[in-house]
Protein backbone atom coordinates (compact mmCIF):
# COMPACT_ATOMS: atom_id res chain seq x y z
CA UNK A 1 0.00 0.00 0.00
CA UNK A 2 2.80 2.44 0.77
CA UNK A 3 4.06 2.16 -2.80
CA UNK A 4 0.66 3.34 -4.07
CA UNK A 5 0.98 6.33 -1.74
CA UNK A 6 4.49 6.94 -3.06
CA UNK A 7 3.24 6.65 -6.66
CA UNK A 8 0.44 9.16 -6.02
CA UNK A 9 2.92 11.47 -4.27
CA UNK A 10 5.26 11.10 -7.26
CA UNK A 11 2.55 12.19 -9.72
CA UNK A 12 0.95 14.89 -7.58
CA UNK A 13 4.05 16.58 -6.21
CA UNK A 14 7.49 15.32 -7.15
CA UNK A 15 7.04 15.26 -10.91
CA UNK A 16 5.91 18.88 -10.86
CA UNK A 17 9.17 19.86 -9.19
CA UNK A 18 11.71 17.98 -11.31
CA UNK A 19 14.93 19.89 -11.87
CA UNK A 20 15.09 18.79 -15.52
CA UNK A 21 17.86 16.73 -17.08
CA UNK A 22 19.02 15.84 -20.57
CA UNK A 23 18.56 12.38 -22.09
CA UNK A 24 21.87 10.93 -20.88
CA UNK A 25 22.06 12.74 -17.52
CA UNK A 26 21.53 11.05 -14.14
CA UNK A 27 18.16 11.43 -12.42
CA UNK A 28 18.13 11.31 -8.61
CA UNK A 29 15.23 10.65 -6.26
CA UNK A 30 15.33 10.00 -2.50
CA UNK A 31 13.28 7.71 -0.29
CA UNK A 32 13.43 6.36 3.23
CA UNK A 33 13.24 2.64 4.08
CA UNK A 34 10.13 2.47 6.25
CA UNK A 35 9.54 -0.51 8.56
CA UNK A 36 6.98 -2.10 6.22
CA UNK A 37 9.58 -1.94 3.41
CA UNK A 38 11.83 -4.20 5.48
CA UNK A 39 11.86 -7.94 6.10
CA UNK A 40 12.55 -10.08 9.17
CA UNK A 41 16.28 -9.52 8.69
CA UNK A 42 15.67 -5.82 9.39
CA UNK A 43 16.75 -4.49 6.03
CA UNK A 44 15.05 -3.36 2.82
CA UNK A 45 13.51 -6.52 1.43
CA UNK A 46 14.63 -7.70 -2.02
CA UNK A 47 11.11 -7.33 -3.43
CA UNK A 48 11.09 -3.59 -2.72
CA UNK A 49 14.10 -2.82 -4.91
CA UNK A 50 12.23 -3.38 -8.22
CA UNK A 51 9.23 -1.42 -6.93
CA UNK A 52 11.41 1.56 -5.99
CA UNK A 53 13.18 1.24 -9.33
CA UNK A 54 9.84 1.52 -11.16
CA UNK A 55 9.16 4.77 -9.31
CA UNK A 56 12.67 6.06 -10.06
CA UNK A 57 12.39 5.27 -13.78
CA UNK A 58 9.01 7.02 -13.90
CA UNK A 59 10.61 10.01 -12.21
CA UNK A 60 13.51 9.93 -14.70
CA UNK A 61 11.08 10.13 -17.63
CA UNK A 62 9.42 13.14 -15.99
CA UNK A 63 12.81 14.63 -15.11
CA UNK A 64 13.70 14.48 -18.83
CA UNK A 65 10.49 16.35 -19.59
CA UNK A 66 9.04 13.41 -21.52
CA UNK A 67 6.17 12.24 -19.29
CA UNK A 68 3.33 14.24 -20.89
CA UNK A 69 4.63 13.56 -24.39
CA UNK A 70 4.92 9.79 -23.87
CA UNK A 71 1.51 9.59 -22.17
CA UNK A 72 -0.08 11.57 -25.01
CA UNK A 73 1.45 9.14 -27.54
CA UNK A 74 0.26 6.23 -25.33
CA UNK A 75 3.79 4.83 -25.02
CA UNK A 76 4.19 2.41 -22.14
CA UNK A 77 7.59 1.25 -20.84
CA UNK A 78 8.14 -2.50 -20.50
CA UNK A 79 11.04 -4.11 -18.64
CA UNK A 80 12.44 -7.04 -20.64
CA UNK A 81 15.22 -8.09 -18.25
CA UNK A 82 17.09 -6.92 -15.16
CA UNK A 83 20.12 -7.98 -13.17
CA UNK A 84 20.89 -7.04 -9.57
CA UNK A 85 24.13 -6.85 -7.64
CA UNK A 86 23.53 -6.35 -3.92
CA UNK A 87 26.52 -4.93 -2.06
CA UNK A 88 25.22 -4.04 1.41
CA UNK A 89 21.85 -3.76 3.08
CA UNK A 90 19.69 -0.69 3.61
CA UNK A 91 18.52 -0.45 7.23
CA UNK A 92 15.06 0.58 8.51
CA UNK A 93 14.55 4.37 8.50
CA UNK A 94 17.70 4.86 6.44
CA UNK A 95 17.41 7.48 3.71
CA UNK A 96 18.58 6.32 0.30
CA UNK A 97 18.88 7.85 -3.13
CA UNK A 98 18.28 6.08 -6.42
CA UNK A 99 20.40 7.28 -9.32
CA UNK A 100 18.91 6.36 -12.69
CA UNK A 101 20.41 6.91 -16.12
CA UNK A 102 20.19 5.64 -19.67
CA UNK A 103 23.54 4.01 -20.43
CA UNK A 104 22.82 3.16 -24.06
CA UNK A 105 20.74 1.26 -26.56
CA UNK A 106 21.05 -1.22 -29.38
CA UNK A 107 18.85 -2.01 -32.38
CA UNK A 108 15.99 -3.24 -30.16
CA UNK A 109 16.40 -2.27 -26.49
CA UNK A 110 17.42 0.61 -24.27
CA UNK A 111 19.59 -0.03 -21.18
CA UNK A 112 19.33 1.75 -17.84
CA UNK A 113 21.59 1.64 -14.80
CA UNK A 114 20.13 2.25 -11.34
CA UNK A 115 22.15 2.65 -8.14
CA UNK A 116 20.94 2.66 -4.54
CA UNK A 117 23.13 4.94 -2.42
CA UNK A 118 23.09 6.06 1.22
CA UNK A 119 25.47 8.06 3.37
CA UNK A 120 27.24 4.72 3.96
CA UNK A 121 27.92 4.30 0.22
CA UNK A 122 26.72 2.13 -2.66
CA UNK A 123 24.22 -0.61 -1.76
CA UNK A 124 22.97 -2.05 -5.04
CA UNK A 125 23.63 -1.71 -8.77
CA UNK A 126 20.96 -2.80 -11.23
CA UNK A 127 20.87 -2.94 -15.01
CA UNK A 128 17.52 -2.90 -16.76
CA UNK A 129 16.76 -3.68 -20.40
CA UNK A 130 13.50 -2.43 -21.82
CA UNK A 131 11.34 -1.17 -24.64
CA UNK A 132 8.38 1.14 -25.08
CA UNK A 133 5.21 -0.25 -26.62
CA UNK A 134 2.21 1.42 -28.22
CA UNK A 135 -0.90 -0.55 -29.22
CA UNK A 136 0.95 -3.80 -28.45
CA UNK A 137 3.76 -2.96 -30.88
CA UNK A 138 7.27 -1.99 -29.96
CA UNK A 139 8.23 1.62 -30.55
CA UNK A 140 11.41 1.53 -32.69
CA UNK A 141 14.42 2.55 -30.64
CA UNK A 142 15.38 5.22 -33.21
CA UNK A 143 11.92 6.78 -32.81
CA UNK A 144 12.23 6.72 -29.03
CA UNK A 145 15.62 8.43 -29.07
CA UNK A 146 14.56 11.12 -31.56
CA UNK A 147 11.28 11.81 -29.71
CA UNK A 148 13.37 12.22 -26.56
CA UNK A 149 15.20 14.99 -28.41
CA UNK A 150 18.59 13.28 -28.46
CA UNK A 151 20.57 13.63 -31.68
CA UNK A 152 24.11 13.01 -30.46
CA UNK A 153 26.26 9.95 -30.85
CA UNK A 154 25.04 6.69 -29.41
CA UNK A 155 27.01 6.01 -26.21
CA UNK A 156 29.10 2.87 -26.03
CA UNK A 157 27.48 0.32 -23.72
CA UNK A 158 29.43 -0.39 -20.53
CA UNK A 159 31.41 -3.64 -20.63
CA UNK A 160 29.22 -5.26 -17.96
CA UNK A 161 26.10 -4.54 -20.02
CA UNK A 162 27.72 -6.02 -23.14
CA UNK A 163 28.53 -9.22 -21.20
CA UNK A 164 25.03 -9.30 -19.73
CA UNK A 165 23.52 -8.98 -23.24
CA UNK A 166 25.64 -11.95 -24.35
CA UNK A 167 24.45 -13.95 -21.33
CA UNK A 168 20.80 -13.12 -22.10
CA UNK A 169 21.27 -14.21 -25.70
CA UNK A 170 22.86 -17.48 -24.57
CA UNK A 171 19.91 -18.14 -22.21
CA UNK A 172 17.48 -17.46 -25.03
CA UNK A 173 19.30 -19.81 -27.43
CA UNK A 174 19.58 -22.63 -24.88
CA UNK A 175 15.92 -22.43 -23.91
CA UNK A 176 14.29 -22.04 -27.33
Amino acid sequence: MNLYFRLVWLFLWRIRHCPGISFLDTSRISYRALPFDCDVNLHLTNSRYPAFMDLARTYMIADMGLMKKFLKMKWMPIVNASEFTYIRDIKPFEKFEIETKVVGWDEKYFYIEQRFITARGLHCIVHVRGVFVCNRKQVPIETLVSEAGYYGDKPELPAEVVKWKQFLQLKKERNS
